[in-house]
């Protein structure tokens, strides 16, 4: 029997993957038997993709829910007869697997089987026994069958271990990662904002498409408060619930990730606020990691051994929420004004929120531009200068990004999301103080590297009048390059 094409009336609504898709496409056509684990976080448009890709194929989808496994299956059961021809009898969830590579053993199927990790049971032995008789339906069926099968999972940590060494899964499946989209990819949805106004939305959004699509209308402040701070507003609980779902025991994480929401951090001041040895939150740190929601990251050219590491909360819409909503929940649940808030406490803070965002944006945007003149770049951080430590002048210096052409720095760069135009008091700061910091930490810097600046709100008349002068120092325009950002 010739399984039904799979129809999805929402296509047209379907924005970007460009890349995903192709892959997709070349794992359908190809002779490869194993089936692709799609993952990734909620909300990073899992199901929209595999639908858009099982639309027009002889396809069917079995969503995963928390009900007990005979319901599920029965479920399943009911959504097979038309594919099979007959209800199947699914005792359990390895019969499933046998089912379906029956189904498609003299035409291709695709089957996509999202949640997959909740037809697994609740603890870990059960888990394992299940997986283990999932892998050898899989390998006494796969030889006879042209199935193509995908595994699809919100929940990063179980999705993972699929592929630890001492799972039963092991070397079994094919991995498609889904991440976030970039700002270029994103800028679909913006189609009624300039490209500065859609910069500031992705940075509250991640790039996740879900959160683009409710953040794309109206003003900023409209978006936010009737999208996020609202009480019954969407997204109002949003961060709890990715929290949640991944860890059990969430409240000391939360503490962390509030602490990690006002930006980058060194360990101990991290665990001081929260009152947690720096041990214990090392530990939560590599979880949270583990996750893909947090990082470390260490000035540039450090060695391993260095001590200047900083934590980082990686996804945007986390440090949002956590920064905007998670402390003030209560005041909000209590009668606070969410437009209120937004003008006391969210205005006021968006250039800091968007800035680490922006500043990776520019480091993007040089590795695509200027890759003639360096081969790594990323931010650096460090002592000032011994001479202004002495008289307390400085105490320590960063800078946004650093180039470096074989061992030698080549290029320093500043971002900044400001209200205000960049003056020549920059290129100043830079010469007498951040440069010689740099050459005093101990790396290699050309004589007179390039001086790249990018931002928001451009330059003053004085700046570029110095830029003509100084072939040093290259002025970007920021607006221009967001609107076509075709690298980010």
């Amino acid at each position: 029997m010739t399984a039904p094409l799979f129809q999805w009336p929402l296509i047209g609504e379907f924005v970007n993957r460009a890349t995903e898709l192709d892959a997709l496409e070349q794992w359908w056509t190809s002779s490869r038997r194993e089936p692709l684990a799609m993952m990734g976080r909620r909300r990073v448009g899992k199901s929209w993709l595999f639908r858009r890709f099982a639309d027009g194929k002889p396809a069917v989808v079995l969503v995963a829910e928390q009900l007990p496994a005979g319901s599920q299956l029965a479920r399943f059961a009911d959504l097979l007869e038309p594919v099979i021809g007959v209800r199947p009898d699914l005792p359990d969830v390895p019969t499933l697997f046998r089912v379906l590579h029956r189904a498609a053993k003299n035409e291709q199927l695709l089957v996509v089987i999202d949640e997959f990790p909740w037809l697994l049971g609740t603890s870990a032995a059960e888990t394992g026994r299940l997986l283990t008789s999932i892998q050898a339906a899989i390998e006494e069926e796969r030889d006879d069958s042209k199935l193509k099968l995908i595994l699809c999972g919100s929940q990063v940590a179980q999705m993972e271990a699929l592929f630890g060494e001492r799972n039963p899964m092991h070397g079994r499946l094919q991995r498609l990662a889904i991440r976030p989209l970039s700002f270029a990819d994103s800028l679909p949805f913006f189609a009624d904002s300039n490209s500065l106004d859609a910069f500031e939305r992705f940075a509250i959004t991640g790039g996740m498409p879900m959160y683009l699509a409710r953040l794309a209308r109206g003003s900023l402040r409209s978006a936010v408060t009737s999208q996020i701070l609202g009480r019954d507003a969407p997204l109002w609980n949003e961060g709890r619930s990715i929290v949640e779902q991944e860890l059990r025991e969430p409240r000391l994480y939360f503490a962390i990730l509030e602490e990690l929401a006002h930006g980058l951090k060194p360990l101990n001041e991290i665990a001081q606020p929260i009152g947690v040895s720096t041990g214990a939150v090392s530990k939560y740190l590599a979880t949270l990691i583990h996750l893909r929601l947090a990082s470390k990251s260490d000035p540039f050219a450090a060695p391993e051994t260095s001590r200047s590491g900083r934590w980082q909360l990686d996804d945007s819409f986390l440090r949002f929420w956590f920064r905007f909503v998670f402390p003030f929940q209560t005041d909000l649940e209590s009668g606070l004004s969410a437009t209120g808030l937004f003008d006391a406490e969210v205005a006021p803070a968006m250039s800091d929120h968007v800035a680490p965002v922006f500043e990776q944006w520019c480091l993007q945007w040089l590795r695509a531009n200027r890759s003639s003149e360096a081969t790594r770049f990323g931010p650096w951080w460090g002592n000032a200068a011994n001479e202004f430590r002495r008289t307390k002048e400085r105490s320590a210096e960063e800078i946004d990004g650093v180039g470096s052409l074989r061992n030698r720095v080549t290029v320093v760069s500043e971002a900044k999301w400001t209200n205000r135009q960049l003056s020549p008091a920059i290129i100043e700061d830079l010469d007498r103080f951040k440069i010689p910091a740099l050459r005093q930490s101990g790396l290699k810097v050309a004589d007179e590297p390039r001086i790249v600046l990018f931002s928001k709100s451009g330059y003053s008349d004085a700046l570029h009048d110095l830029a003509r002068r100084d072939a040093r120092i290259d002025l970007i325009d920021v607006e221009a390059e967001l609107a076509i950002s075709p690298n980010a």
